[in-house]
């Protein structure tokens, strides 16, 4: 399979409810738009370089021990963003990985934005077994 790159924007979702509840400024809402996201359905979550995560002004919340194809590593959590792919969004926790890397979403936000990866269009669409609509599944 080749790799599947994504536009996505993250936002720091503490920020954009404030916003929405006309607490702040939606102006200062911190977020950043991404045009090379890879999507890596061998990852868990959502990961981010240490400068993007800066931008972003996302509280720590905890280490947590990873494992990676070095071996096991520990890294640190922030939260909680909200991720928009192609039109869906979902909120998750995001995991620093170092400014050499690039955002790295896994599988975790793209079952819940309902998308699959179709290897041969190198593209993520819509899960099939839901006519490509964005369903949520609660069984």
């Amino acid at each position: 399979m080749g790799k599947v790159i994504v536009t996505a924007r993250i936002e720091n979702i503490v920020e954009a409810y404030a916003a929405e509840e006309g607490k702040i400024d939606p102006k200062d809402v911190h977020l950043v738009d991404v045009s090379d996201a890879l999507v890596d359905t061998g990852a868990t979550g959502l990961s981010m370089p240490k400068s993007l995560l800066k931008r972003l002004g996302l509280k720590f919340l905890r280490n947590r021990h990873a494992r990676t194809t070095a071996g096991s590593i520990e890294v640190r959590v922030f939260g909680t963003v909200r991720l928009t792919v192609q039109g869906r969004d979902c909120p998750c926790d995001v995991t620093e990985v170092s400014d050499e890397c690039p955002v790295l979403i896994g599988q975790i936000p793209l079952e819940a934005m309902d998308f699959v990866v179709d290897p041969s269009g190198q593209r993520l669409i819509g899960n099939p077994a839901h006519g490509g609509e964005h369903i949520i599944e609660l069984y």
